[in-house]
């Protein structure tokens, strides 16, 4: 299974944010620390706003921060918001046109496989990330 980048960039946004709970912090501001488009990072803080863990706000004195507490943010939820879906296959996508689909066991094991990844993820939220040596880690890192 691979996430995509959307989601890997999304994750990135939320532990930053983390690690600057008493403050407002920018777009760009993230996207330089992560080397990462400004652009793109637009998108993946407009979803992650839209779907309630970021609170952005316009303007000079605007910024984004955590809307929750990192301990309300189910690293699942996360995921399933930002995924477009988990066709990893052909036989798992909306328009499968597989002939094979009916009689293979591919679908069904990667179906199980999924939920066991989303189950994982499920008992996980974002301060369980930010243990006290990965948060120190994290922000020599990202904040010195």
């Amino acid at each position: 299974m691979r996430l995509t980048q959307y989601t890997d960039y999304s994750l990135r946004v939320l532990i930053y944010l983390a690690l600057q709970p008493d403050r407002r912090c920018s777009i760009q501001e993230i996207a330089d620390k992560y080397e990462i488009s400004k652009n793109h990072l637009m998108k993946v803080v407009r979803q992650l706003s839209s779907a309630g863990f970021v609170d952005s706000v316009r303007g000079v004195r605007g910024g984004l921060r955590l809307a929750v507490d990192p301990a309300e943010i189910n690293l699942a939820a996360v995921i399933e918001e930002m995924e477009p879906d988990f066709g990893m296959v052909e036989c798992l996508r909306a328009d499968n046109q597989c002939v094979i689909t009916g009689p293979c066991k591919l679908q069904s094991m990667l179906r199980q496989a999924t939920q066991a990844f989303l189950d994982v993820m499920r008992e996980q939220t974002l301060a369980d990330l930010l243990g006290p040596q990965e948060r120190e880690r994290l922000e020599m890192i990202l904040i010195s």
